[in-house]
């Protein structure tokens, strides 16, 4: 005896159909990959207290983008044990400084990989005192672009300015996808970029 369709039974499958492909509009992106640096002296110091979220040099702190990477470093700075104050606090002793930068750039079709970038001074091997210097860019010359990768930059800093912990996430999806475009995936980075917090000095890992 055959199956035969109620108008229920249709609309039950038109619906996880839609889900379904609404996943795969999503899903092009590929793991998060975060590297963190931490003070071996003063890791004691991270994870608690008031913390304010500041620009890098060359970002536009007032800008929609800007604050939605902001505010996404800000749920987990609190869900890691910050006080996480208003935007425009001052700095002072006992207030450490999270600084945050974003870096956007296209990787062509077929081309090589990109490598990985290592934070650390001057974008070296990886370390402290990075400073974080340089604005979002977009690498548009060149072959056909299919991928967007996005790196998300931070470091802490204790109120006297020394560098307690430092990080990058970076994550590539495809261009025009959802994944692409900030509002997905600033969470996305954040949550990657303090995943364990404050976590192994120098090591990489991928957060799915």
């Amino acid at each position: 005896m055959g199956f035969t369709p109620t108008p229920r039974n249709l609309a039950v499958t038109m619906a996880a159909a839609l889900t379904l492909l609404a996943g795969a509009c999503v899903s092009p992106a590929g793991p998060v990959e975060a590297v963190r640096f931490v003070s071996p002296d003063r890791a004691a110091e991270l994870g608690r207290g008031p913390i304010r979220v500041i620009a890098g040099e060359g970002m536009d702190s007032t800008s929609l983008e800007f604050r939605s990477y902001a505010a996404a470093v800000e749920r987990e700075l609190e869900r890691v044990g910050y006080q996480v104050l208003p935007v425009g606090a001052g700095a002072a002793r006992d207030v450490q400084t999270a600084v945050i930068r974003i870096d956007r750039m296209v990787v062509a079709a077929g081309g090589p990989q990109r490598n990985p970038v290592s934070v650390g001074v001057g974008g070296g091997t990886g370390g402290f005192g990075s400073g974080l210097g340089v604005g979002i860019g977009l690498n548009l010359g060149g072959r056909p672009k299919d991928r967007i990768a996005t790196e998300l930059f931070a470091n802490i800093r204790a109120g006297d300015e020394a560098v307690l912990w430092e990080g990058r996430a970076m994550v590539e999806a495809k261009a025009g996808s959802p994944m692409a475009e900030t509002q997905l995936n600033a969470s996305k980075l954040a949550e990657g970029l303090f995943t364990d917090f404050p976590g192994e000095s120098g090591m990489t890992i991928e957060v799915p």
